[in-house]
């Protein structure tokens, strides 16, 4: 579905005519050396160079759209699904459950690190006050005789938040950089030092595979027209640079109780306060969501769990149902026990734990009261590293416990 600018469509939010106006308002200021300029003019005139870059950002990344939709259309399932293989939520669904059964130190230090390079989206997404391509062919003044063009929308358009940078391209990058860089350490601790040509083949193949899945989601993006090409670049470069971080900072696997709630409840203040700030500044942080809904073909494609404190809410619940699972006696007496280490149990936990997060997803929230719908979304997402990390375990090793008695006993 697609909308197309008319002029009698041309009424301005608020805050997007605010944002555009800007440009139209910014003094005409003679030249002069950059050393006598006043500040003011020096101001306006960096403003306005600005503000022409991303209008050439934003116009041929529109073009890149355009050109996607009309030549590919064929290959719209395959990137809706590479879409989905980016979306943020899968991490604590797939990709999570399988590796934390594999491998704790991996599974903990994916958490981490889809968390914080969450947090850090929302927070760049709050500063960079970044357009989506759905909405800014419609708010713009840059096409002459408002002649937009048009862009075609999807059920997987319409997100309510600020695009720069790319959520999906970033989440993507850094969960999938933790799994390469733990898969090549695996294989090379393993490689005989002579077999130099083996481990260059395996570390090529797995960057590779990287990057493969990484340029398909950044498409893919770009094709359903929620993203501008600039936005899914930052993503990925962000997402690397955070997993990066956490291949510096060791012993996370082994933080306490203690650390988990403090890193939250700094998370959730940080995130809190600088929102309450620019209020207080006269800037609203959550000026796209009415833009969202104003210029989205349909409706129905608009979701709550897609703003900006959503996904906040579900990772703040995510990282303290971890602290709590793994801090627990029935994870100390599953993962950590005998059955630990055994190929066994780990495959069983992971199987058990891949098929049970499929069934999250039957379990619907209500979307009727804002607040209400936040506290039962924290609640479901830490209860997932809890199902996963301490239930299941200690519920398959109870299970093995008394079949080893007997076969011990006969």
């Amino acid at each position: 579905m697609s909308i197309c600018g008319e002029e009698d469509h041309r009424a301005f939010s608020t805050d997007g005519q605010h944002h555009k106006s800007r440009a139209q308002h910014i003094p005409r200021v003679p030249y002069k050396d950059s050393w006598t300029q006043s500040p003011a003019a020096l101001a306006a005139s960096c403003l306005g160079l600005h503000l022409f870059m991303m209008d050439v950002l934003h116009r041929s990344g529109v073009l890149m759209i355009q050109h996607l939709q009309k030549d590919y259309p064929a290959y719209y399932d395959f990137l809706n699904f590479m879409s989905n293989v980016g979306d943020p939520r899968n991490i604590f669904s797939i990709y999570f459950p399988l590796w934390f059964q594999l491998d704790q130190t991996v599974g903990t230090k994916m958490i981490w690190v889809a968390v914080i390079g969450d947090w850090f989206n929302l927070i760049f997404k709050w500063i960079l006050f970044g357009h989506r391509p759905y909405w800014w062919i419609q708010e713009t003044h840059i096409y002459p005789n408002h002649s937009s063009p048009c862009l075609e929308q999807f059920p997987t358009t319409c997100e309510t938040g600020p695009g720069s940078p790319s959520g999906h391209a970033m989440g993507s990058s850094c969960v999938w950089y933790v799994m390469v860089t733990a898969a090549l350490s695996c294989t090379i601790s393993r490689m005989d030092k002579s077999s130099i040509a083996l481990h260059r083949l395996t570390w090529f193949f797995l960057w590779s595979v990287f990057w493969l899945i990484q340029i398909s989601v950044c498409i893919s993006r770009v094709f359903i027209a929620t993203h501008f090409p600039h936005q899914v670049i930052l993503g990925v470069i962000g997402g690397m640079l955070v997993a990066e971080a956490f291949e510096h900072t060791p012993g996370i696997h082994m933080a306490s109780l203690t650390v988990y709630l403090k890193i939250n409840i700094f998370l959730f203040l940080f995130a809190l306060g600088f929102y309450l700030l620019l209020r207080l500044l006269g800037i609203d942080l959550l000026w796209s969501v009415p833009i969202a809904k104003k210029w989205c073909a349909n409706p129905d494609w608009i979701h709550i769990d897609s703003t900006p404190f959503a996904g906040l809410v579900r990772n703040l619940g995510v990282l303290f149902g971890l602290g709590f699972a793994i801090n627990s006696e029935m994870f100390l007496l599953s993962c950590r026990g005998e059955n630990g280490c055994k190929l066994s149990f780990r495959l069983l936990c992971a199987l058990t734990s891949l098929t049970t997060m499929q069934l999250y997803h039957f379990i619907k929230i209500p979307t009727q009261g804002e607040h209400l719908f936040y506290l039962l979304s924290f609640c479901k997402s830490a209860s997932i590293p809890l199902t996963v990390v301490a239930l299941i375990p200690y519920g398959i090793h109870m299970l093995m416990t008394p079949s080893e008695k007997k076969t011990k006993k006969s």
